[in-house]
């Protein structure tokens, strides 16, 4: 069984590579982050006519995520149950479903924006309402995974240059000790391994040429349960989908599973 998590950076924009890629990656469920369009707005349709269930918590123009199978949909949970809100609402950053042998979660935690500022307070009070949220899935029997883009590098191997995030979001003790904690709940981190390079970077801006030169990050996280992470054969940053005219500005990454 192969499962993935992926920003798309705006479905509807990326729809057509979306599609060639499932198709080419053989891919049975997807974590989608940052739909960036409404419920009404997902192109469900399209991607059933692929083959593919969905479900979808998308409000607007930013956020958004979504699970999409071939293998099932069911008990789904829209929303991170106690989670916090921002400017009054809770915004659109998890979904989770049974989704044939396996329970997942596809994640967006919030960005922090800076240090000082109130999105980040956020962000850390996001993280712990997500570590509450999970720990019943995470104790059960089930192979249970918690997939997204949790805009945190684990470790400074993570970014390409370290020094250059020192004092900003992504790379700060309390994120990584937000990761530890959830993992303490009985998660383990699926490391992935690199297509090219020594790292396997999942994210590279847009700006000053940073894909090609490969100064990266590595934010798309996987974390599983004991039965989750005993199944796991394989998981890879797929780079190539990165490359070319229309590209998300994230690679997918995908884990591949004996069940």
């Amino acid at each position: 069984m192969r499962i993935a998590t992926y920003n798309v950076n705006s479905i509807t924009a990326r729809l057509p590579r979306l599609l060639a890629w499932l198709e080419s990656s053989g891919t049975d469920v997807l974590c989608i982050q940052e739909t960036k369009c409404t419920a009404e707005q997902f192109p469900a349709e399209a991607l059933r006519e692929a083959g593919y269930e969905s479900a979808v918590n998308a409000t607007g123009r930013w956020n958004g995520v979504a699970l999409l199978s071939r293998v099932g949909l069911a008990d789904v949970v829209t929303g991170l149950p106690g989670g916090p809100e921002y400017d009054g609402v809770q915004e659109p950053r998890a979904i989770s479903a049974t989704c044939g042998p396996l329970r997942l979660w596809s994640v967006y935690v919030p960005n922090g924006r800076e240090v000082e500022h109130e999105h980040y307070a956020y962000k850390l009070r996001w993280l712990e309402a997500l570590r509450k949220a999970v720990a019943a899935d995470a104790a059960g029997a089930l192979p249970f995974g918690v997939l997204g883009d949790f805009n945190v590098a684990p470790t400074d191997e993570d970014v390409w240059d370290p020094a250059l995030f020192e004092g900003a979001t992504h790379v700060t003790p309390a994120e990584r000790a937000a990761l530890a904690a959830l993992e303490a709940e009985g998660l383990s981190e699926v490391h992935p391994r690199p297509l090219k390079y020594d790292r396997a970077y999942t994210f590279w801006d847009y700006r000053e040429l940073r894909f090609p030169k490969n100064k990266g990050m590595r934010i798309d996280l996987t974390f599983g349960n004991a039965p989750f992470t005993a199944a796991v054969k394989d998981s890879y940053v797929d780079r190539e989908e990165r490359k070319g005219k229309g590209a998300s500005d994230h690679a997918p990454v995908v884990v591949d599973l004996d069940l």
